[in-house]
């Protein structure tokens, strides 16, 4: 027999006579052009062998199907064998199926090729197990829509067909781990047990990976990754996050490189951190996933890349390795952390001895210089691999010297393993070397050599000798270097780094010493974040001859430099200096500043009391917590668009206010010592976001005490989009009832506040245009609002925990009926409750429901309703989630997670989705059929149970309805969770008197349902949502109420 190879890429399933001379054969050559290692049989097997058993030998050995379903594919006895083997190894997880139908419809594939099985039935009796078994693959078979083509172009199909296969190679294939991967099989094995110790395979588990840099963690966290990989639906290595979060847009990077391979090719695009961390949660709740994070130093990249456990699958994994044992007791998932120790002694030898040592060099070396060599070493791989390298090739004498050098070090043992083996390049590889550390770290080796070789450097051999000496490495192109070995020679270099004298733009986040020279005359932009790590004894660059600087970023730094002299400076960055505690008169009268931020300069107590630059377009305050006074605006301000005050202890907004013309955002959120606002703030005509979330002294909100239209006839706030008022102890609404006001309020946020009197037991009136209303827990309130004067296109609705709707006998069908769907697009309604409306098709027990729909029909129908009731654990807070998967023909076309806020007690929550939603999402996949389209939707809770769920298609006229055929199908495993809501937040809710009730929501809704045999349906009569807006708003309900985005602060323009 021709011997197999252990493993190929793909296998092709085909009919000969159908397909070998034509389709196959061009189907083959292209396959293996792009490197693809296919098995056909014609060319594996010999004539004579026995099929079968070989077939299965190499099915199980194979990464891809590929099965090419022709008119007499089903002739083959041998072929349909193949498909049942296929099938079960894609029950088992163990490989990923691609069909082609060639010139057949994959309906007469799930029918079973009536044709060709009859002849079949005669041989093997129709009831028989045999052919049972074939049926059934081929029914699931042909649900798997793929590529159907008949006289197309057979090309570009072949080009789909390689490209989806390369792209599920390229996830399968293992990492590189390391040349010599000494002791890590025995780590690895520690690390699983540990797992297996730790929690149950349906948690969600992070495990951190700690120690000191150049121990190893990166280099086990690969090994790891490729170990159990397989375990999992999905999986993706992020290396180096700390550097790529330090660029610009960097932690969008890293959300779109964690989506890409796990969701298909046509996966949304990310384009904002929190439009990200939306997307991950609600794509990869129901998904088992593996995620490596590599070199994390930030709790704010762990929030944007794995914020909480839920917003994994069950079983998942997230391994994260930092030098920063705070982050993982920091965040919010279940964590466990492993410490990654130095190698044993025989592991270190081995370690040293083959980079001392390679190819089996021949050098005489005492071994007592080997073993002072290893102490200096003191077990960390690092150093290990950079003194062996150093040390090779020279002689015993040139050993001795070198290890005194290092005796006499005071430095901690891999630092001054680094600093000797830098010391020893000559004057020609230190400045290469220095120059890649500060400026080209990653940059492809060609770009540097160009450069370089114009600065009259011997820059070729200059880099092999780097990468010899293990300070630096190729890597696809790149050339790279460990970050500690970076950092090292920042520390202990000992002259400053001169900066070139037409140098006119420098990002640099954690530099040194910096040599300005004479000054940079031609300096436009200066980055130099982070700059603040006392070991590196970083001075304040000194800026005052440089007066095109336009842009300057001192993120972090400790000190402020002086800036008067740069009069075209127009972005100065100065977050998180704790420093800083004064802001001095010449930058409020900046001619041309247009961006400044002090984000959390904790220390900053005195702002100049006039703020009179009037180029200024965006001022961020947030986090100052000593600052308590508001500058005055005594001047109109034309261009100051962003304002962001949140979280400081200021206790009275200028009455002035009104001078700033064009702003459109204002945050005040958290500002718990401001008690009032000025009513001037109605005049603020192109205000857009309001945010006073946590007021907690907040009395009322500010009537008009002037006419409601402005001297040009525009309404009060006619502009604004979003009022986020949550926990501000508010106890009227009555100024959202004047009818000139508000025209576009569109999200209004009204939660957690107390209504100690009661005086708000109903909101009578709203704002026409909103589409998204939140009154968590707000008790008092008795009536549903009315919302028939609501024109908006899409409505969201939280009123969860609101007890007085149920006392009075109200329930989800008294705000929601399906005379009205018809008119809504977008539609999300969360309350208390355990009934569902009567007019949902109720669904099995799991949770799952299938039905078919005529082709005909698809465009007629105009969305799909769902409603959830979740049973909660009676008394505890939970934060329960809710799942939909929706398979249109076996392809699933919608995959969503919704989280909720902390609950106590059952709660109804129904979504509609818009049928513009499904026809997007399923012509993207092409999975649409003229004839009928099989939908199977299946609904799933996390965090609590689902007592009972239903799904109704909504069509317009009713005996459309009637010609749905539900079906019976098999249930859909599901393996996901969701997020629980950041502590931070959920802190909002006034926990104190919810423990102290004498009534439970249950005890509530129990009373009322007793005696309730029949509910009303709604008399919402003229609720009308048609349109075309989508509300987007899914579980955090709309996050972007409870938060400014500051990050569009400094980002305009380039800044």
């Amino acid at each position: 027999m021709a011997s197999l190879k252990k493993n190929y890429d793909a296998f092709l399933s085909f009919r000969g006579t159908d397909v070998r001379k034509n389709f196959l054969s061009h189907l083959y050559t292209t396959l293996d052009q792009n490197g693809i290692h296919t098995f056909v049989d014609s060319e594996e097997l010999r004539k004579g062998e026995q099929i079968l058993p070989t077939l299965v030998k190499v099915i199980e050995e194979s990464h891809t199907m590929i099965i090419i379903f022709s008119k007499d594919y089903a002739s083959s006895r041998w072929c349909l064998e193949e498909l049942v083997k296929i099938m079960e190894c894609k029950a088992q997880k163990r490989l990923i199926m691609l069909p082609v139908f060639y010139k057949v419809e994959p309906r007469e594939v799930r029918r079973a090729y009536k044709r060709n099985m009859a002849k079949h039935e005669t041989e093997f009796g129709k009831d028989s197990k045999t052919m049972e078994g074939w049926k059934k693959a081929l029914f699931e078979a042909g649900s798997l829509s793929r590529w159907h083509i008949n006289d197309g172009d057979e090309a570009k199909l072949i080009r789909g067909i390689i490209e989806e296969v390369s792209s599920h190679l390229e996830q399968i294939t293992p990492l590189h781990v390391a040349d010599c991967p000494v002791g890590i099989d025995s780590r690895v094995q520690e690390v699983i047990s540990l797992l297996q110790k730790k929690l149950d395979d349906d948690d969600v588990l992070m495990i951190g990976l700690w120690r000191p840099g150049g121990i190893g963690k990166t280099t086990l966290a690969k090994a790891i990754y490729n170990a159990i990989e397989r375990q999992f639906q999905g999986g993706n290595f992020l290396d180096r996050v700390r550097e790529t979060s330090n660029k610009s847009d960097g932690l969008v990077d890293l959300q779109r490189k964690l989506l890409s391979r796990i969701l298909s090719p046509k996966h949304p695009t990310v384009y904002t951190k929190d439009g990200g961390i939306s997307l991950i949660r609600e794509r990869l709740c129901r998904k088992k996933v593996l995620f490596v994070l590599d070199d994390v130093d930030q709790l704010d990249q762990l929030k944007a890349l794995a914020g909480g456990g839920n917003w994994f699958g069950k079983g998942s994994r997230i391994f994260v390795t930092t030098r920063d044992r705070y982050l993982l007791t920091s965040s919010p998932c279940e964590s466990c952390v492993y410490e990654v120790e130095t190698l044993k002694s025989d592991e270190a030898v081995d370690l040293f001895v083959w980079h001392a040592f390679p190819n089996s060099i021949k050098v005489e070396i005492r071994r007592d210089l080997i073993d002072r060599a290893l102490h200096y070493a003191s077990g960390f791989p690092l150093a290990l691999e950079v003194l062996g390298s150093f040390l090779c090739g020279i002689n015993e004498r040139a050993w001795e010297s070198a290890l005194h050098k290092l005796s006499k070090s005071p430095y901690q043992a891999i630092n001054r393993v680094l600093i000797t083996s830098f010391e020893a390049l000559d004057n020609n590889e230190r400045e290469i070397f220095l120059d890649i550390a500060c400026f080209f770290k990653g940059k492809s080796k060609e770009y540097i050599e160009e450069v370089l070789n114009g600065c009259e450097f011997y820059t070729t051999i200059g880099i092999e000798i780097l990468i010899q000496r293990s300070l630096i490495r190729n890597e696809c192109g790149t050339l790279q270097m460990h970050d500690l070995v970076q950092l090292t020679v920042y520390i202990f270099s000992k002259d400053p780094i001169r900066l070139p004298y037409n140098l006119r733009w420098l990002k640099y986040p954690n530099a040194p010493v910096l040599d300005f020279g004479f000054g940079l005359k031609k300096l436009i932009g200066l980055d130099v974040q982070k700059c603040h790590i006392q070991q590196l004894e970083v001075s304040v660059p000194d800026v005052s001859s440089s007066p095109n600087l336009e842009s300057l970023n001192l993120d972090g730094c400790f000190s402020v430099p002086d800036v008067s002299s740069s009069p075209n400076l127009e972005s100065l960055n100065l977050d998180g200096c704790k420093s800083l505690v004064e802001i001095h008169q010449y930058v409020t009268y900046h001619g041309k500043l247009k961006f400044l931020s002090l984000q959390f300069c904790s220390n900053l107590s005195i702002f100049p009391h006039a703020l009179k630059t009037k180029s200024l377009q965006a001022l961020d305050i947030f986090g100052c917590s000593k600052l308590e006074k508001f500058f005055d605006i005594p001047e109109k301000m034309e261009h100051l668009e962003e304002l962001d005050r949140g979280l400081t202890a200021i206790k009275e907004l200028s009455t002035l206010v009104e001078n700033l013309l064009s702003v459109k955002i204002i945050n005040l959120s958290k500002c718990k010592r401001l008690t009032t606002l000025s009513s001037s703030v109605y005049k603020l005509q192109n205000l857009e976001d309001l945010n006073l979330e946590g007021f907690s002294n907040f009395v009322m909100f500010p009537k008009d005490l002037e006419d409601s239209t402005n001297p040009n006839g525009n309404p009060r706030f006619g502009k604004l989009n979003q009022l986020n008022l949550s926990g501000c102890n508010l106890s009227q609404l009555e100024f959202l009832e004047s009818s000139s006001s508000f025209t576009n309020l569109a999200h209004l946020d009204l939660s957690h506040n107390k209504f100690i009197h009661l005086l708000l037991q109903k909101i009578t009136q709203l704002p026409p245009n909103v589409h998204a209303l939140y009154a968590r827990c707000c008790r008092s309130l008795q009536e549903f609002p009315d919302l028939s004067g609501v024109s908006s296109t899409g409505l969201v609705v939280d009123f969860s925990s609101c007890r007085e709707f149920f006392r009075k006998g109200a329930n989800a069908a008294d705000v929601l009926s399906l005379k009205e769907l018809p008119k809504m697009r977008n539609v999300g309604l969360l309350l208390i409750g355990r009934e569902m409306p009567e007019w949902f098709i109720p669904c099995k027990t799991d949770g799952s429901i299938s039905f078919m729909v005529p082709g005909d029909l698809y465009d007629k129908f105009l969305g799909l309703a769902l409603c959830f009731v979740l049973d909660l654990k009676e008394g505890k807070a939970v934060y329960p989630g809710c799942g939909i998967d929706i398979l249109v023909n076996g392809q699933n076309v919608v995959n969503r997670g919704s989280s909720f806020y902390s609950l106590k007690s059952d709660h109804v929550w129904i979504k509609n989705i818009p049928r513009r939603g499904l026809y997007q999402m399923c012509k993207e996949r092409e999975v649409l059929r003229d004839d009928q389209n099989h939908f199977q939707v299946y609904l799933s809770v996390s965090r609590g149970r689902l007592e009972k769920c239903g799904s109704r298609l909504i069509y317009e006229q009713q005996e459309d309805e009637l010609r749905i055929e539900l079906q019976h199908h098999q249930p859909m495993e599901t393996n996901w969770s969701l997020e629980e809501r950041d502590s931070e937040e959920d802190n909002w809710i006034d926990t104190e008197e919810e423990e102290s009730s004498s009534e439970t929501d249950d005890e509530l809704i129990k009373a009322i349902d007793q005696g309730k045999e029949k509910r009303l349906l709604s008399q919402a009569d003229k609720l009308d949502l048609g349109g075309s807006y989508a509300c987007l708003a899914t579980g955090d309900l709309c996050r972007s109420l409870k938060t400014l985005s500051r990050e569009r602060i400094l980002r305009k323009k380039g800044y």
